[in-house]
């Protein structure tokens, strides 16, 4: 087994610690890609892909991405989970990359859930 260096010491901290930091309250949005067999071969790929590309271009480092296997609902994939902190989760269903861009700039964004694509979300909040 290969010895563990300085800076992979360093990366697996910095990964632990993102992974944390929606718990913590230090990102404001989690978003899950599910990317079991089903999901990747729906598309799933692309829209992972196209979520990178989005965060990297609005330069928000506020969000974290995590990628699970399947929900169980092969026929809905792709499916992501969107998480805000103080929101209930939202799950969209048959994603694909246009959606993916929406969903980024409405929801993640703007706070604007983009009903259309909504396979499942949480209890309304009570006020």
């Amino acid at each position: 087994m290969a010895k563990l260096k300085i800076e992979d010491l360093k990366k697996i901290k910095e990964r632990v610690q993102a992974e944390n930091a929606l718990r913590e309250g230090e990102r404001r949005v989690k978003v899950t890609v599910h990317m079991g067999t089903c999901g990747i071969a729906a598309g799933a790929r692309e829209v992972m892909n196209t979520l990178m590309s989005e965060i990297e271009e609005a330069g928000v480092s506020d969000v974290i991405v995590t990628t699970s296997g399947c929900m169980g609902l092969c026929s809905r994939e792709p499916e992501v989970t969107v998480e805000i902190l103080g929101k209930d989760p939202i799950v969209y269903e048959y994603m694909n990359p246009n959606k993916m861009r929406q969903v980024f700039k409405r929801h993640i964004m703007e706070n604007e859930v983009q009903t259309p694509f909504v396979l499942a979300k949480g209890k309304e909040e009570q006020e």
